[in-house]
């Protein structure tokens, strides 16, 4: 059976250099995809790679 699922969120402020807001806004344009979206999926690969590189 289908199920909506939607993920507890949390709102957070971060001060991010103007140049990389920029940066991430033009991706997230070319990208289709929301800036929050796009910030998302960064962190967490930046994560998963951290922790593979702990590792070795």
């Amino acid at each position: 059976m289908f199920k909506v699922e939607k993920p507890e969120m949390i709102n957070k402020t971060f001060r991010l250099p103007l140049e990389l807001v920029e940066r991430l806004s033009t991706v997230a344009q070319n990208q289709n995809v929301s800036l929050n979206n796009l910030v998302k999926q960064c962190c967490e690969y930046a994560l998963n790679d951290l922790a593979e590189e702990e590792t070795d």
